[in-house]
């Protein structure tokens, strides 16, 4: 890391000033300004072909080109939708939470715009449940946009009418996935929806949709604003902008940095984020959220974009960077991250359902000592089969990443699966290991059982035995 390493504020400029999350405020730093001109001089297809020549890509996780997006829709004059993806609830991500807390009308003057490019007339932000704090902020902002004619019948007095409601979702994780975000606004259980038909073609109500996320949406106007050129003179020619991104976990300063895009793992980590507490050194983190697998320190001066982090074997996501030092237990960070995924699985397909499950049981014996290194390959295999044959990528969310722990990190799994084999081992004294010696007697006496007979129970049980301690079968 050379110098002093600064953000490059678009989305967060202005974020300290609370008059922001006003109207009034808003309006004083050139709000709304952009959807007036989109109105008043912009044809919907001139705005689409902005977008789509900005190479603005979706900040939520997939790093679709928001353009494309927008001109899948069809012309006409059936009812469309706009739904705007605010149920933040990946792990290690809160940007959005921010955007929407600090510039609410930000985010409505960008679904503003996109809904007249796209020609849809109602408008919809499914917020996290838990939101509760940052869905009043909108729900005040949206009523300031109708009171100043920036929402409602015949805007501006343009002919064209838009209606756009805050709806609360109820705390599943799974209504992050596009068409379960689809069917929970219908009213029914958050559940993917197989595809084809794509919401473009058939989404909300049967409609045609276009759903982005919070962060994407913010971003329109201020590329309609200024222009395709200037939103790619940030970041890099396959990743251009900024991207808020969340930092957590092990270092000193967490919390939302807006930077452009291509700046280093290390400028970001290091930089940014103060980097580890003292007497600690990274040892691994996720670059995308709890969903992608994770990378090491020797990745730490890639580019963070998203074609580098998918040559990498991760991926962007999100924009939300976990950082594990090396105080963190690797398999126990793999269940936790299998065990949240298997909690927030809709149980709709197979793989996701009986994959979650099993992955969390065998990583449950890798801790407990009650599983043999061989069982590590088996999560790996099992891994590999959920990974592509899900309704929807909550699976594979766990697959990947604990996949890239158990081949990046095996021999901490191995170390941890024979380290609670030994603390497993009764002693003469009722103690179960733990007590020094070679973790048969505690080294203070002799067993009750024959050495033999007590290893030969051990190998039964599946629980390793360092080969140090172990004794042919002729041993007296």
């Amino acid at each position: 890391m050379s110098g002093q390493v600064h953000e490059t504020r678009i989305l967060l400029r202005h974020a300290e000033d609370p008059a922001l999350a006003t109207i009034e405020g808003y309006r004083s730093y050139g709000g709304y300004e952009t959807f007036q001109k989109a109105l008043k001089s912009m044809e919907p297809d001139e705005i689409v072909e902005v977008l789509e020549e900005s190479g603005l890509r979706g900040r939520g996780g997939a790093g679709f080109s928001m353009g494309k997006k927008v001109s899948f829709l069809p012309r006409g004059d059936q009812d469309k939708y706009v739904c705007c993806n605010a149920d933040e609830s990946e792990p290690g991500a809160f940007k959005d939470r921010e955007l929407m807390q600090r510039n609410p009308h930000q985010l409505i003057e960008g679904i503003a715009i996109a809904s007249y490019a796209a020609g849809a007339g109602h408008a919809f932000i499914f917020i996290r449940g838990e939101y509760d704090r940052q869905a009043d902020i909108l729900d005040r902002a949206v009523e300031e946009a109708y009171e100043a004619g920036f929402l409602g019948e015949d805007i501006l007095g343009s002919g064209y009418s838009l209606d756009l409601v805050v709806h609360r979702g109820a705390g599943a994780y799974i209504c992050g996935e596009e068409t379960a975000l689809l069917d929970a606004l219908e009213g029914k259980r958050g559940n993917p929806r197989l595809k084809p038909p794509f919401p473009a073609v058939q989404g909300l109500y049967g409609g045609p949709t276009l759903i982005n996320n919070v962060e994407t949406l913010s971003n329109v106007s201020h590329i309609v604003a200024n222009g395709a050129e200037w939103f790619r003179s940030f970041g890099t020619e396959q990743s251009p902008g900024t991207k808020v991104v969340s930092i957590s976990g092990g270092v000193r300063r967490p919390g939302n940095y807006e930077v452009e895009l291509g700046i280093s793992l290390r400028d970001l980590i290091f930089g940014l984020a103060g980097g580890p507490l003292d007497g600690h050194d990274v040892k691994a983190f996720y670059p995308g959220g709890s969903s992608s697998p994770v990378l090491t320190p020797a990745e730490l001066d890639l580019p963070y974009s998203f074609e580098a982090m998918a040559e990498a074997g991760s991926m962007l996501g999100s924009g939300s960077i976990i950082v594990a030092d090396d105080s963190v237990s690797i398999p126990h960070m793999a269940l936790r991250t299998a065990r949240f995924y298997h909690h927030e699985s809709c149980g709709k397909c197979t793989p996701c359902r009986e994959g979650t499950n099993w992955t969390v049981k065998m990583l449950e014996r890798v801790v407990r000592g009650e599983a043999t290194p061989m069982e590590l390959d088996i999560i790996t295999s099992v891994q590999q089969n959920i990974i592509g044959h899900c309704l929807c990528v909550l699976g594979d969310s766990m697959a990947m990443p604990v996949s890239a722990m158990v081949a990046k990190f095996r021999d901490e799994f191995e170390q941890v699966i024979a380290e609670a084999a030994l603390a497993r081992i009764p002693t003469t004294n009722g103690d179960h290991g733990g007590n020094g010696g070679n973790g048969i007697d505690g080294g203070t006496g002799t067993s009750d059982l024959n050495l033999t007979d007590l290893l030969e129970r051990e190998r039964l049980q599946g629980r390793p035995i360092p080969v140090s301690e172990q004794e042919s079968p002729d041993a007296g």
